[in-house]
């Protein structure tokens, strides 16, 4: 036989099978080798891991491939209770993009709740409006303007606007979505696509496979005696850190700081924000009660992303406070769940602890994690002329314990 036929003779073939909810892939087709003789079949059958196995858990990875598409600009498939949807980010919409929707019976455009009653009209749920008329400059100033009309002409998008914003949070994209509902796939081929009810459910699905990828010691300035431990799965498929400091007893009430990142302030000691401060406060702190844990969680903005933060910023240069910026954006005061942070200390053997936190709905959230708060310990950094109305901000409208701190008068 020659080269080009023996080559010939070992090609791979894959079969690519598009199923609605998640796109697989199937194992080579078994053949006969021509140099070994005749493969068995029976035995690899009997021996060949199922899809499921390799793919583990293909709600959560149908969660994860749209989040990861949506980012990329590209749309999904949305199944909801027999209806299909298309679904794209408005955010990253370009005028083709737009003009496909338009010509879909019944698409829309959805706003959050926030945005909506930022707009004026009162409601608790994110609303659809008919693309008819809309082009890409429109849609962005009915996403994130702070002025503008609202929009007239609501679709109803029965309940797929809630878990299309949900998606695109997880995303980190801006809570506003393209959504049409669609009779058949034809034409869509190789779209992800997902359920509304894995939506719902991934917070509290990927807070059980959270684990353990690796820890070393790293010593710190303020405590040499420091080990980074790092989480694989967490939320949106980042990673997770925590900061064990010293040699925490787990069987001791143990000092502990959730602290969200902050690349502004942590990292390039914006004068905006405390965080920076905070997050040296607590080392210093942790290490001088003989010991701890501190969580640096990926929820940069208190989970809205970095993109949309330094939109809020360019909003707080008008005057708008840190709350309302959010909104503006269609944003909640505080999109950070904390699911996760209490499984890491979990894993980490440690059910009591203190908590070092001015604010009261980590208080809460870790009790309902399961954890048993023995004591609580506020972190006050310093006032400036830059970061006083944000501070205020935090006491009054999302009632951060700051009451020891001078937030009014000037410097």
């Amino acid at each position: 036989m020659s080269n080009q036929g023996r080559l010939s003779s070992h090609r791979v073939v894959f079969n690519i099978v598009l199923v609605p909810d998640v796109t697989l892939f199937q194992y080579p087709k078994p053949h006969c080798d021509p140099i070994i003789g005749r493969s068995n079949d029976n035995h690899d059958r009997q021996h060949a891991p199922s899809i499921a196995t390799l793919a583990g858990d293909l709600s959560r990875l149908s969660v994860e491939r749209c989040i990861a598409e949506l980012r990329a600009a590209r749309p999904v498939l949305m199944h909801d209770a027999g209806d299909i949807w298309l679904l794209a980010s408005a955010e990253n919409a370009d005028a083709q993009l737009i003009s496909y929707f338009r010509h879909l019976s019944g698409a829309a455009l959805v706003l959050s709740a926030p945005r909506l009653r930022h707009l004026g009209l009162k409601t608790d749920q994110p609303q659809g409006f008919d693309l008819t008329g809309m082009d890409d400059r429109r849609i962005q100033a009915y996403c994130q303007s702070v002025t503008t009309d609202l929009p007239t002409n609501h679709v109803d998008t029965q309940s797929a606007a809630g878990p299309a914003i949900d998606l695109m949070k997880r995303a980190q994209l801006m809570p506003a979505a393209l959504l049409a509902r669609i009779d058949k796939t034809s034409g869509l081929a190789g779209l992800m696509s997902v359920d509304v009810r894995d939506i719902s459910g991934y917070h509290d699905r990927i807070v059980q496979t959270l684990a353990i990828a690796s820890r070393a010691r790293v010593p710190l300035i303020d405590s040499t005696v420091t080990d980074f431990v790092v989480f694989h799965g967490g939320d949106g498929l980042k990673d997770q850190v925590a900061i064990v400091i010293g040699d925490p007893d787990p069987s001791r009430p143990t000092p502990v700081r959730l602290h969200s990142a902050c690349l502004t302030g942590d990292l390039f000691g914006s004068l905006k924000c405390d965080c920076g401060e905070q997050l040296r406060l607590a080392i210093q702190r942790i290490a001088e009660l003989g010991g701890g844990v501190l969580l640096y969680l990926d929820q940069e903005g208190r989970g809205i992303g970095l993109r949309s933060k330094i939109r809020t910023y360019r909003l707080q240069e008008d005057d708008h406070d840190t709350v309302d910026s959010d909104a503006i954006l269609g944003y909640g005061p505080d999109e950070r769940k904390y699911g996760i942070a209490g499984r890491m200390l979990e894993l980490l053997g440690f059910s009591q602890i203190v908590m070092l936190t001015n604010n009261p709905d980590k208080i809460g959230a870790m009790q309902s994690a399961g954890l048993q708060i023995v004591g609580t310990e506020c972190l006050l950094g310093t006032v400036n002329r830059h970061n006083r109305k944000y501070l205020a901000t935090k006491a009054a409208r999302a009632g951060h314990r700051l009451d020891k701190l001078r937030l009014t008068g000037s410097d």
